[in-house]
Formats: structure tokens, C-alpha cells, sequence
């Protein structure tokens, strides 16, 4: 088990940016894959971006891909999500979700563990 804390999530412009933290706490297994998701009010949770913290290796989502990094910081077990150009569509609950022992975490069924989800809108 891990504890997952987000934070960040805010009230932005369009065009601005903002950066959510995904703290990992307690945890007894790796956790070498962690993601972050997002749901938009009245829609199905999705697959934002995903790295390993061990290799650094990363993912993202299509409609992310080249506005958002994710990044991590290993001596603090932080996950980042830094949000470039942010679009009122990226208005969203946004999730930090970690694999106990898998690569990455690129859709639901390979999180084993959730965190509480921080709110980003975005308004134009």
C-alpha cells in the first residue's frame, strides 16, 4: 500500500500553467510506475501521463503531448505534472495513480493504488 496526495490543482486562464505534485508516503513496494488520470465532469477518467521513476522513462496522452511533463523526484517521492498552454478543455479532476510493481501506469487497471484527485479549471 502507498498513500497518494495530490495538490496544485487551481482556478487558471486559458494559456496560463500550473503544476500538480503527487506525493507518495508509506509505501512498502516499489511504486516504480506512476500515472496521472483526469475526469471532466460527466466523462470517464483518462490516461494523461505516465514515468518510471527508476529510469525516468515517460508517456503521455495525444492530447497532452508536448504541453504537459511529468517528472519525478526520487529523494522526496514526488511525482510532478507541470501544465503548459492549459486549455479550458483540460478542466478536470487530476488523479496520481501508482503501480506496485509495473512499468508505468497507462490506463486503470494497472493502478493499485489511488490518490483523492486535485480540481484544475481552466477558464477562457
Amino acid at each position: 500500500q502507498v498513500h497518494l496526495v495530490e495538490s496544485g490543482g487551481d482556478l487558471v486562464q486559458a494559456g496560463g500553467s500550473l503544476r500538480l505534485s503527487c506525493l507518495l508516503s508509506g509505501r512498502s513496494f516499489p511504486y516504480d510506475g506512476v500515472g496521472w488520470f483526469r475526469r471532466a465532469p460527466g466523462k470517464e477518467r483518462m490516461f494523461v501521463a505516465t514515468i518510471n521513476r527508476s529510469t525516468g522513462s515517460t508517456y503521455y496522452s495525444n492530447i497532452v503531448k508536448g504541453r504537459f511533463t511529468i517528472s519525478s523526484d526520487n529523494a522526496k517521492d514526488a511525482v510532478y505534472l507541470q501544465m503548459n498552454s492549459l486549455i479550458p478543455e483540460d478542466t478536470a479532476t487530476y488523479y496520481c495513480a501508482a503501480s506496485k510493481y509495473g512499468y508505468s501506469v497507462t490506463n486503470v487497471a494497472e493502478a493499485d493504488d489511488w490518490g483523492q484527485g486535485t480540481r484544475v479549471t481552466v477558464f477562457s
